[in-house]
């Protein structure tokens, strides 16, 4: 008996440290493409990313989980649309990755933050 009540306590400690431990991971998962879209302007706007000539977006400040993970789903959406175009007019992905890039930055709005040369710069 003292067995089986060692043996239930064991596999109830071991589901609770897996619940745990997924809880704990669950605000970086927890975010999808729809939610860092609608997170991406405030992003912006507090300076944490800003555009590239790449055509993707960069994280200004380093080690926030939030921008890096908004900066991540974005940019996988966009690479995935930057293929779909490169392969539906026959260029290159790179083609459409640095048009979208120098759009990116133009259309970029005064205060927030580009990339150049290297360096982050608040657009003026």
């Amino acid at each position: 008996m003292k067995f089986i009540n060692m043996l239930v306590r064991s596999k109830a400690l071991k589901a609770l440290l897996l619940s745990t431990a997924f809880a704990i991971s669950m605000p970086v998962l927890a975010m999808n493409l729809q939610q860092a879209m609608s997170a991406l302007p405030n992003a912006k706007i507090q300076g944490l990313v800003g555009e590239q000539p790449n055509g993707y977006l960069g994280v200004v400040q380093a080690n926030n989980q939030d921008a890096e993970a908004i900066a991540k789903l974005i940019n996988d959406a966009r690479r995935a649309e930057y293929a779909r175009l490169a392969k539906d007019n026959n260029i290159a992905v790179s083609d459409v990755e640095a048009m979208a890039g120098q759009k990116a930055v133009e259309r970029t709005q005064r205060g927030h933050y580009i990339l150049l040369d290297g360096n982050w710069l608040q657009k003026r």
